[in-house]
């Protein structure tokens, strides 16, 4: 109970009703759909792979159905797929942008995020592997996953996806955005920012490793009036300025003092946080 006893989910409650009876003849609703929105946080957080064992677990656990909200009877896998059906992306995008505004509203360590004032921020990239075989007829994309793209990830190439995310300094996501695993990740970067920009986060400095350093993005975070940290490579015949930070190695850098001690400890919190959403809450997972 104590799990979601201080989640008010009242403003969310239009998201989570969409589309359902409420009134006049005809079947009532027989599942709150808030408790129906618990189950599936809940999921998460139990990285719980599929909705048939998340049913199997309420039925067969109270604590989990009385933290959720149920009572003797659960819904069944396929309330949960009608579910999501008819909530669709745009409800549970909302869903999500809600539960961070309050998570940055609560943060007593960092009370500026209160007021969505982010004075530092890592940007960076993890690959999502599909649950699909290739489309023999199209080895570059998936089978049973047709948006499924075969791409680079960290270990070489996979077929699936990627997800970029913005990070500040505790390790907070302040948002992240997805796409195939074929499309260069630099060309995530202003989509990035302008959804951040839509939730009224404003975001000082952003650091990020070298792949970043294009015109492309160095243009898309001046215009927003954004600094950044982001490492030069070295090139033959290019001499990089003093007052930047030049790839020394695969994983080190070099140049201004205080510049690579923003950037280390940046980059140490955006790889901590791919590290434990695929650990905690099953990321690398999803179905």
């Amino acid at each position: 109970m104590l799990l979601f006893g201080s989640l008010d989910l009242t403003p969310l409650h239009s998201i989570p009703w969409k589309g359902l009876h409420v009134g006049g003849a005809g079947r009532p609703v027989e599942y709150d759909p808030e408790c129906d929105l618990r189950a599936l946080m809940l999921r998460q957080l139990e990285q719980i792979p599929y909705v048939k064992d998340l049913v199997k677990r309420l039925r067969r656990y109270r604590d989990m159905r009385s933290a959720c909200g149920y009572g003797e009877k659960v819904p069944t896998e396929a309330h949960f797929s009608q579910m999501k059906k008819r909530i669709g992306v745009k409800g549970f995008s909302a869903v999500e942008k809600w539960l961070r505004h309050e998570a940055l509203r609560l943060r007593k360590s960092q009370p500026l995020s209160a007021v969505g004032l982010i004075q530092a921020a890592c940007v960076d990239g993890t690959d999502l592997p599909a649950w699909s075989s290739r489309d023999p007829h199209d080895t570059s994309r998936g089978l049973g996953d047709p948006d499924a793209r075969l791409g680079r990830g960290k270990k070489g190439f996979i077929l699936g996806y990627q997800s970029l995310f913005l990070v500040d300094i505790e390790g907070f996501p302040l948002g992240h955005v997805e796409a195939p695993a074929n499309i260069n990740e630099k060309k995530l970067v202003e989509p990035l920012l302008d959804r951040l920009l839509d939730e009224d986060i404003e975001v000082e400095l952003v650091a990020g490793d070298s792949q970043f350093e294009s015109e492309q993005v160095f243009d898309a975070l001046n215009a927003r009036r954004t600094s950044n940290i982001i490492p030069w490579r070295r090139l033959k015949g290019r001499e990089n300025p003093s007052d930047v930070l030049t790839v020394k190695d695969r994983i080190d850098v070099e140049g201004p003092e205080h510049l690579r001690v923003v950037y280390k400890r940046l980059r140490a919190k955006s790889e901590s946080l791919n590290g434990r959403v695929k650990a905690r809450l099953a990321y690398s997972r999803l179905t």
